[in-house]
């Protein structure tokens, strides 16, 4: 049962980031964040690989869904895309909380 807790937690870490990320993309640019300029671009690709880490989920969803509007992909495919940005956050909220035991048990805080 500790596994599926710490699991459970990992996942909403990872969306919490993901949408704290997102939004703040958007605010700071006034566009929807996609996998697109500004946000994603071949000559600044460390900003690039740093904004698809932390809202990649979101933009995933976010081109997902305007393919489908558009008739671009199929039902499953957006299904797909869905599940991946579920485990895309999952694998981001565990990346997050590596870190940030690492970080806490390097500065000698109690755990």
């Amino acid at each position: 049962m500790a596994q599926m807790e710490f699991l459970l937690f990992a996942f909403v870490v990872g969306l919490t980031v993901c949408g704290l990320t997102g939004s703040t993309m958007e605010l700071v640019s006034g566009r929807k964040i996609a996998f697109t300029e500004p946000y994603v671009s071949p000559s600044h690709v460390l900003r690039s690989l740093a904004a698809t880490a932390g809202a990649g989920p979101l933009m995933l969803v976010n081109d997902a869904l305007d393919a489908r509007r558009e008739g671009r992909i199929s039902t499953m495919a957006l299904l797909s895309c869905g599940c991946t940005a579920i485990a895309w956050s999952l694998a981001l909220g565990i990346v997050v909380l590596a870190i940030a035991s690492w970080a806490l048990l390097g500065s000698g805080i109690p755990v």
